[in-house]
């Protein structure tokens, strides 16, 4: 077998990468079988938004994308029942993208199902493993 003829291992970079898409998708499926129907990139508006409310050019700006791209989700959410459009209070040009009662409900099967996947984890990796990937993880994560 020549160098060209075996399978290359994948470098960490890709194996993040595949740990991330991997989870995502396990998120949205565990909020998809509680009853909150979405899709992958709504994820970009949940991960970011306050539970008093959040303006479209911060959600943007925190899931580096455009404004007009972050308005699409928004828009979609809003049909959905989950996000609402309403007067900014400290500025009355301003629109907040505030979770309904639905997108809160939404919000708290997601944690649920965090919380289960961080116990998977533990089962897998053992408490001090879990542990150590955290401290791994924080550490790459102070240093971006």
């Amino acid at each position: 077998m020549t160098s060209t003829d075996r399978p290359q291992a994948a470098n960490t970079i890709a194996m993040l990468g595949q740990a991330y898409s991997l989870l995502g998708f396990k998120i949205v499926d565990g909020v998809v079988g509680a009853g909150y129907p979405q899709k992958p990139s709504h994820s970009a508006v949940f991960a970011q938004i306050k539970r008093e409310g959040s303006r479209l050019t911060d959600l943007a700006k925190g899931a580096n994308m455009t404004p007009q791209s972050m308005s699409e989700l928004v828009a979609e959410l809003v049909e959905l029942g989950y996000v609402e459009r309403k007067p900014d209070p400290t500025d009355g040009r301003a629109k907040l993208i505030v979770l309904t009662d639905r997108g809160n409900a939404c919000i708290d099967a997601a944690q649920t199902t965090i919380q289960s996947l961080e116990d998977q984890l533990t089962a897998i990796l053992g408490d001090r493993g879990h542990r150590q990937l955290r401290t791994l993880l924080t550490k790459l994560l102070a240093e971006g």
